[in-house]
């Protein structure tokens, strides 16, 4: 809720690379001739939408689950939104452990969940 409300409306955004340069979360490019690197979060736009989105991305850390809060909520959906909450849950905790047995940073890992 917070990232809706700083952002406003989200259809002013043509692609999620845009809401994510917006909001700070992208890598800060350098480049010489050729050579290409990428540094760390660029930090620029809201960042009360950037706290708010990098807290939850925390979350995937722990294995994919349903609490018993969580399935009072989703039984107010429709199915079809249930099941998409649950295959995006189950990719990104599997995300997560893919980078972290690549040996990256856990808070690396957190922002690279965080922007998807």
């Amino acid at each position: 809720m917070t990232t809706v409300a700083a952002l406003g409306d989200l259809t002013r955004f043509e692609n999620p690379r845009q809401l994510m340069h917006s909001l700070g979360v992208t890598p800060s490019p350098y480049s010489s001739g050729p050579r290409r690197q990428q540094g760390s979060m660029t930090k620029t736009g809201h960042a009360q939408a950037r706290r708010a989105l990098v807290a939850g991305a925390w979350a995937y850390r722990y294995p994919a689950k349903v609490s018993r809060p969580l399935q009072l909520r989703l039984a107010k959906l429709p199915a079809a939104m249930q099941a998409i909450s649950g295959k995006a849950q189950v990719r990104l905790c599997k995300r997560y452990r893919q980078l972290m047995a690549t040996g990256k940073h856990a808070h690396q890992g957190v922002v690279a969940l965080a922007r998807e």
